[in-house]
């Protein structure tokens, strides 16, 4: 994976912060599991809607958890070995994952939705509001 330039550009003031959760996020990211993030069409003056689908077949509504930590999307899976079963082969192995998105400033989490072994968590971006400030100039003589 790429490193980020870091956004230490005397113009960028005050994103360390920023610099920091991407490093945070980055290390987390395992590929598991696997998702897509699609942009879902605008209909009559609704804010850009966004939707993250994971691929968490095996796991149930109970085993997942949707949080926002912090301007953070953080999903949790958490499985459990079955004792009762004795396996000859196992390829599907219970496994714990977490998988963090960074929300921008404003972004919204509308829902989430699991069906045939997809988790899909619908967000919107709403428009920012534009503002336009004076700043007053002080003369000392």
């Amino acid at each position: 994976m790429s490193r980020v330039p870091t956004l230490s550009s005397p113009f960028l003031l005050g994103f360390d912060e920023i610099e920091r959760v991407l490093d945070r996020v980055v290390k987390g990211a395992d590929g598991y599991p696997p998702y897509n993030i699609e942009r879902c069409e605008r209909s009559d003056g609704q804010p850009e809607r966004l939707r993250i689908t994971l691929a968490v077949a095996g796991f149930t509504r109970d085993q997942l958890d949707v949080t926002i930590e912090e301007n953070q999307l953080v999903i949790r899976g958490r499985q459990q070995d079955d004792k009762t079963r004795q396996y000859i082969h196992r390829g599907i192995a219970a496994r714990h994952f977490q998988r963090t998105f960074v929300l921008a400033e404003g972004m919204l989490v509308l829902g989430a939705d699991l069906k045939n072994g997809l988790l899909s968590i619908d967000l919107a971006r709403p428009e920012p509001e534009r503002i336009v400030k004076t700043i007053a100039i002080n003369e000392h003589e």
